[in-house]
């Protein structure tokens, strides 16, 4: 097991310990979550960097990066709902970000079992970086509501309303672009599930 890789399955224990500083609250609790988000979110810089510029590079890597990424990121959505960050009704969204991960996810699995690797596609990437935004967003402003707001008694009402507008805002468009990018995935990719190229012309 090398250090990239090592980097890239620390995220899940990442995982875990956000949630648990989100679920049982305690003072400066939300700041810490936030700070341990940042630095699962360097992980998945720093192991890419490593694996490039040592040569590193691997098919287990590429994968295990996806899958940690996901694991990531829809266990802290659905750790969201269960302490209120997220609206009840938003549990359908999670549920749709949640099938087409593991749709692609096993996508990627056939695929590798084939000795094909999917790239990572623009909308992927996008979709990516709004669920993140997304979580940094919901995460501050628990921290600025319930960390920060009574230490300095200023009147920071606004900065927290607009971390939770933009963090829902955003996790909508997270899940818009999941379900597109998804369903991209599948049709581009269909000849690995269904054994006859369905790919679309898109030069």
């Amino acid at each position: 097991m090398n250090l990239p890789n090592l980097l890239t399955l620390s995220r899940v224990p990442f995982l875990f310990f956000i949630a648990a500083l989100l679920y049982w609250s305690f003072p400066f609790s939300y700041s810490l979550a936030l700070v341990v988000f940042v630095m699962a979110g360097l992980t998945d810089w720093l192991d890419g960097k490593i694996a490039r510029d040592r040569d590193m590079i691997s098919v287990f890597g590429q994968l295990m990066d996806a899958l940690t990424d996901k694991i990531l990121t829809v266990g802290l959505f659905i750790t969201f709902l269960a302490v209120g960050l997220l609206p009840d009704w938003m549990v359908i969204m999670v549920l749709f970000i949640l099938s087409r991960e593991f749709l692609i996810t096993g996508l990627r699995m056939v695929a590798a079992a084939k000795n094909r690797v999917l790239p990572a596609e623009r909308a992927g990437k996008i979709k990516t970086v709004f669920q993140i935004v997304s979580i940094g967003a919901l995460i501050s402003a628990r921290a600025g509501e319930f960390d920060w707001l009574p230490l300095t008694g200023y009147d920071l009402d606004w900065m927290v309303s607009t971390c939770y507008f933009l963090g829902l805002s955003l996790f909508t468009v997270a899940t818009i672009m999941t379900v597109y990018s998804g369903s991209y995935y599948m049709i581009k990719y269909g000849d690995l599930y269904f054994g006859s190229s369905s790919t679309p012309d898109r030069s």
